[in-house]
């Protein structure tokens, strides 16, 4: 006999069962679309290279036409926060939409479950096969079944590990076997994380290790669109052909049996429903065939329930304070990228000392210094550029040689740069340290970047 605590902590098995509608129909142009974008990207081509590239040996990102350098990070940090306030934003406006129409858990679950419906059948069949003993036919479709879903799950590895190297050199290298032990590593690594996620776990990921669930109460409030289950048309429920005092709700369950993560709607707002709005589609098409109306559950606020209104009203909805705060910020932050990013210069450069040579007198008493420049562009063609060197309040150096390099595209060159201070002014500035600063110009072109540094002066 099983131990009480087995019994309550053992997970128990959710067989879902298919549900069709516009909600449905809606969560399935989401998978699409969501699918054919990450799918397809890598293999999109832009000004001879892959589109969307993360190089990260090379230490370049490529996006279409940007070029960013390790130096760009702060416009990944926006885009983090750009999407945390999104999110932040649509929940406490629409609750766990995200959850239920976009997230990749929901979204790769949907595909795993509609691969095993295609092999092993609808809910019913599904169940009545798990009960009985093993046969030829059994293990045909449950191999069926684990073959498509590994199938699937190598193709995601390697589509995500082709955002990191190019996907045409990826496929030819596993053609001839020879990925690298990263590429190896990486392409099964996500495929078995995706393999347990979308195909065992499921709705164990969403109740228990994804925190969003957790921390979402904070974000809603009465006014939070949420998926509920309208107690005062549906209680009591029956069946109406025996019961004339019994509500709207006949108590099929169907809106449990669709359930991806096995909840009762009706038991009230739970941390578990991930707003997918299977359970709408299921108690419609019930409230059709019986000739009540739909809505019975449906999307709404805590507000609208209460009070018995059928519709949001959508401005007092948006008029929340935390609603307005989330969207001033969620603006002021996408206006900040894309002006950095409109503003951004292709050019950078960083000036580091030699520490080898830190100063030395040389011919006639003048002063030399030695610099390494790194020059970076993010140009996707060749370009010249001519470097040049002045000194602040009154320092007069010059450069011992005439420096000019031509990069080539995306190109990053580390380059020499050796700094006179003529006898005289060595003379005056002796032991001091004094400012100077470096000059990048492009050859043709009006693109120029200036960086200080320190010019030492010995005794």
């Amino acid at each position: 006999m099983p131990s009480p605590s087995a019994s309550v902590y053992a997970p128990i098995k959710i067989y879902t069962r298919a549900a069709s509608g516009r909600f449905t129909r809606l969560r399935w142009l989401m998978v699409w679309l969501t699918q054919i974008v990450f799918y397809a990207t890598p293999w999109l081509q832009w000004n001879g290279r892959q589109a969307v590239l993360f190089d990260l040996e090379a230490r370049r990102f490529y996006l279409f036409n940007l070029v960013l350098y390790p130096q760009d990070f702060i416009y990944l940090t926006l885009l983090l926060i750009l999407c945390a306030l999104g999110l932040f934003f649509v929940t406490t406006l629409a609750g766990r939409i995200w959850c239920g129409f976009a997230c990749p858990q929901t979204v790769y679950t949907k595909v795993f479950m509609w691969l095993q419906q295609r092999f092993e059948g609808d809910r019913s069949a599904r169940m009545r096969r798990d009960a009985a003993p093993w046969s030829a036919q059994k293990l045909a479709r449950k191999s069926g079944t684990q073959i498509s879903w590994v199938a699937l799950s190598l193709w995601t590895g390697f589509t995500f590990v082709a955002y990191f190297t190019p996907a045409h050199t990826l496929a030819a290298a596993g053609l001839q076997g020879g990925w690298g032990p990263w590429e190896m590593f990486w392409v099964f690594f996500y495929a078995l994380a995706l393999y347990g996620n979308a195909g065992y776990l499921r709705e164990q990921v969403c109740k228990h290790m994804c925190p969003y669930a957790r921390f979402q109460s904070a974000m809603f409030d009465a006014d939070t669109l949420i998926i509920g289950y309208d107690a005062q048309r549906g209680e009591p429920r029956g069946k109406p052909a025996a019961d004339k005092a019994a509500g709207d709700c006949i108590d099929c369950t169907l809106c449990v049996q669709v359930c991806p993560t096995g909840i009762d709607i009706r038991d009230g707002l739970q941390s578990n429903c991930i707003g997918c709005a299977a359970c709408i589609d299921a108690c419609d098409d019930v409230m059709t065939k019986i000739g009540a109306p739909i809505g019975l559950v449906r999307y709404s606020t805590h507000n609208a329930m209460e009070q018995g209104r059928t519709h949001v009203h959508w401005r007092e909805a948006v008029r929340r304070p935390r609603v307005l705060v989330y969207g001033g910020l969620l603006l002021a932050v996408a206006v900040g990228l894309v002006a950095g990013l409109a503003l951004r210069k292709p050019l950078k450069v960083n000036v580091i000392r030699d520490r080898g040579v830190m100063a030395r007198t040389v011919e006639y008493g003048a002063v030399e210094n030695v610099y390494r420049l790194q020059v970076m562009h993010a140009l996707e063609h060749a370009q010249r550029y001519r470097i040049a060197v002045q000194g602040e309040d009154g320092v007069e150096v010059r450069l011992r040689e005439p420096v000019e390099l031509e990069l080539a595209s995306a190109e990053e060159r580390s380059v020499p740069v050796a700094v006179r201070l003529g006898a005289d002014q060595a003379l005056k500035f002796s032991g001091q340290s004094v400012g100077i600063r470096f000059s990048v110009q492009a050859v043709g072109e009006g693109t120029s970047v200036t960086e200080g540094s320190r010019f030492l002066v010995p005794r």
